[in-house]
């Protein structure tokens, strides 16, 4: 009976940290809390929604180093799919737009975010261009790549409570006596 209860608490325990609520990342939140670059490698970055990128691969492209390959309108495109709520890591920050480069590969190829003021300044997916029909242009790996639509939306999310307890660091002077 103990292990039953055992394993129960356990398992409770485990749902509880998986679906922790998730808060969106604004420049309200990152000026507020005035964290480094080295702080902001200590968060845990998420998804909002899924994001799809593709490119058309030419004929001498011969190395692909991430998505599938898949066929679109007769032409082999290379496709790469980052889920909802995929984890992602802080790699820099562009000092002239403040905008954030977040790998979700361990490869280190990132996408870019920033504070988009027509959403309430949440960091979203940020283009080297946005075409009609929502279709941006990104740089993934020194390759451009096309957005899907409706993957501009994308935003940054953060476990709050983990994100604020990252900062946290304080002691406590004790003093000194002259001897």
């Amino acid at each position: 009976m103990k292990n039953v209860i055992l394993c129960l608490s356990l398992l409770a325990a485990v749902l509880v940290t998986s679906c922790a609520k998730l808060s969106p990342f604004t420049e309200e939140l990152y000026e507020n809390s005035r964290w480094s670059d080295e702080d902001l490698k200590q968060i845990q970055f998420y998804t909002s929604k899924e994001i799809i990128i593709y490119r058309k691969l030419k004929s001498t492209d011969s190395q692909i180093s991430g998505g599938k390959i898949i066929s679109k309108d007769g032409r082999q495109v290379e496709e790469i799919i980052i889920k909802k709520r995929t984890p992602g890591v802080f790699e820099s920050r562009k000092e002239s737009s403040g905008n954030f480069a977040v790998s979700f590969d361990v490869d280190g190829r990132y996408l870019t975010f920033g504070p988009n003021p027509k959403m309430g300044n949440k960091y979203t997916l940020r283009a080297k261009e946005w075409k009609k029909g929502g279709r941006g242009v990104v740089t993934y790996g020194g390759e451009e790549f096309e957005v899907v639509p409706g993957s501009g939306y994308a935003t940054l999310l953060v476990d709050l409570k983990k994100a604020q307890s990252t900062k946290v660091k304080s002691s406590k002077a004790k003093g000194r006596k002259v001897n």
